[in-house]
Formats: C-alpha cells, structure tokens, sequence
C-alpha cells in the first residue's frame, strides 16, 4: 500500500529512494515515476552486482538487474494505483551500452510483447549508486 500526500507517492514494496524526492508523482491522469533502479527494498543489495570492499562494481549481471528493475517499476505502479499496461514512456539509462543493450532490448521485448510503450535508451557514464542500469516511467492512471 502507498501512502499520499498532495500528489507525492511513497511505495511500501520498491526499494527507498537514495536522495529527497517520492517513487512518483501524480499529476492529472499522469503518473511520473523517479529514476528506478534494481536495488531491493530495506538493503543496500543490488540483485546481480559483486562489490568490492570500497563499493566498487566487481562483476555484474544485467539480465538479473533487468528483471529487478521491471519489478521494482511494476511495485511503484501498482501501489500508485496504476499498471504495468499503462506505460506510455520510458527512458532507459545504461552505464554500458555496447555490451547491455542487446540483453536489455531481448527482455524489453519479453515484458513487453504486447502494446509496448515508447523508448528512448541513453548511455551515462554512471549513476548514483553502483547499478548498470535505470529506468523513467510515465504512465497513465
């Protein structure tokens, strides 16, 4: 379950934002959704990364993060009261593109079989914490 305030969305499933700011934000039928990561709720683990003892990425697997970051999206739509169906836009950041892109776009096209939402695929040099990939939601409610 989520809780409200004004339009601010805080999911009880997804893992805690790392700065000040809500899982989403409801504007109108619109849902925005904060950058989100593969990272699991009440820890620091992030499913599929090995870490050095200075938080440093060792190895890691993008197929596993992959299919963390869709449930973690999926967690924030539904205690938004939103779906996985209602995607409408996505922006995807990954810190490799030649070597993750082609995994990611084959389990793209897994979750999203039917009706997908439309894509835009950036690749930065890092994010916040040490994850390979994020993901910008915009869905309908």
């Amino acid at each position: 379950m989520s809780s409200l305030s004004d339009s601010s969305i805080h999911s009880s499933k997804a893992p805690e934002p790392v700065g000040k700011y809500p899982h989403a934000r409801k504007v109108g039928n619109l849902l925005f959704l904060s950058g989100v990561g593969p990272r699991e709720r009440g820890t620091s683990k992030i499913p599929g990364v090995e870490l050095d003892e200075n938080r440093n990425i060792i190895s890691y697997d993008i197929e596993t993060q992959c299919r963390s970051v869709f449930n973690n999206v999926r967690q924030i739509l539904e205690d938004s009261g939103s779906s996985w169906e209602n995607i409408v836009d996505v922006t995807v950041f990954l810190t490799n593109m030649k070597d993750d892109f082609p995994t990611y776009n084959r389990l793209w096209a897994e979750y999203f079989s039917e009706n997908p939402p439309c894509r835009t695929t950036l690749e930065i040099n890092c994010l916040p914490t040490p994850i390979a990939i994020e993901l910008k939601v915009i869905a309908t409610i």
